[in-house]
């Protein structure tokens, strides 16, 4: 896989594009996999396979967000997409793994497939991380100058676990002013847009601080941000729903603290 050219993001561009046709450029046995990328699936058999495409409207797991599942076909073959990671090796390369649905049947390498994610785990997984964006904006506007050594931390958009993490110590009677802010933000249904920036662009809007490591971007382009107006921007490769009040009801659940950090778990409903 060292000679495939970096796998074309399309779900950074066009979020709403639920299915697309792309080209295979890799394929190869899940067995065969450098022992750094086979880590990054938890069990493997002979049966797995990871699909390298041109193009991919899947988001791997990353920033927070779980990754996208789906399919991939043609008119005679079909393979289940599991788990999305990029490769730990072979740099900007998203590695699709899964299963062929039928043993006799394979992509072939230069044939032209369908792939298409399962929408409804898509929109949840877009309106969690939308909504730990509105949740750290309103931690932030309530407490950047109420807690000592204020800063985002973190946050996990997973279903089961989504929470954000802050330097600096949350006291629990912060818990419902959070969630009055949460709701406003949600309420005021804020536009969700994406822009990209470089450096200078950062600097200019006075969030030097937010400026991501190079190594984030390829060499030459621009970081994607996620801006909810009115409220915050954050350097983000994640999915998002267009506005805020999409998030749907957004429930902050309890604030944790723990060696000088604070973690305020949220869900949606």
């Amino acid at each position: 896989m060292a000679t495939v050219a970096r796998t074309y993001l399309a779900f950074h561009h066009d979020a709403k594009l639920h299915s697309l046709q792309t080209v295979v450029k890799s394929i190869k046995s899940a067995s065969f996999l450098e022992e750094p990328n086979k880590i990054l699936f938890k069990q493997i058999s002979d049966d797995d396979y990871v699909v390298v495409t041109e193009a991919t409207i899947f988001h791997p797991q990353g920033g927070g967000q779980p990754s996208d599942v789906g399919v991939m076909q043609t008119s005679t073959c079909k393979f289940q997409v599991g788990s999305v990671r990029m490769d730990a090796v072979n740099d900007g390369l998203v590695l699709h793994f899964g299963r062929f649905v039928s043993d006799s049947e394979r992509f072939q390498k230069e044939q032209t497939v369908e792939q298409i994610i399962d929408s409804e785990k898509r929109l949840l997984f877009s309106r969690l991380h939308t909504a730990g964006h509105v949740l750290g904006s309103a931690v932030r506007h309530l407490l950047e100058k109420e807690v000592p050594d204020f800063d985002e931390l973190k946050a996990s958009h997973f279903p089961d676990s989504a929470a954000c993490e802050f330097q600096g110590l949350i006291e629990g009677k912060w818990k419902d002013p959070i969630q009055k802010k949460v709701d406003e933000f949600i309420y005021k249904a804020m536009p969700v847009e994406i822009d990209w920036w470089d450096e200078e662009d950062f600097r200019k809007n006075g969030l030097e601080r937010l400026i991501p490591d190079r190594s984030v971007a390829p060499p030459g382009e621009k970081f994607r941000v996620v801006k909810i107006v009115g409220a915050d921007i954050y350097p983000c490769g994640g999915t998002h729903v267009d506005t805020t009040d999409m998030c749907g009801k957004t429930n902050v659940r309890k604030i944790n603290r723990s060696k000088g950090t604070s973690r305020v778990s949220y869900n949606v409903v």
